[in-house]
């Protein structure tokens, strides 16, 4: 099997190689984003109700706001590897 997939991953397109990676890091991303929300959730909402209040706002708020500077933090290093990986060939 291993010479299957040795033999495979030379023959294929490097342009395929390419999508499918960014692929793979679109779906580690969607990961974490639903992990994520997840945490907030548990976090921040002691009791749903019709209403926030406003310590579960702000506690909403800065978790997103967490949650964007991560996100950020996370889009830099893939643009990052991905510039040394292409610079690299």
């Amino acid at each position: 099997m291993a010479d299957f997939d040795a033999a495979s991953k030379s023959s294929v397109d490097p342009e395929l190689q390419d999508f499918l990676m960014a692929e793979k890091q679109k779906a580690q991303l969607s990961a974490q984003i639903h992990e994520f929300n997840d945490i907030c959730w548990d976090k921040c909402m002691d009791k749903p109700g019709s209403k926030l209040d406003s310590r579960t706002e702000t506690c909403l708020n800065n978790c997103v706001n967490r949650f964007i500077d991560t996100s950020l933090f996370i889009t830099t290093r893939f643009a990052q590897t991905l510039q040394k990986s292409q610079s690299g060939m």
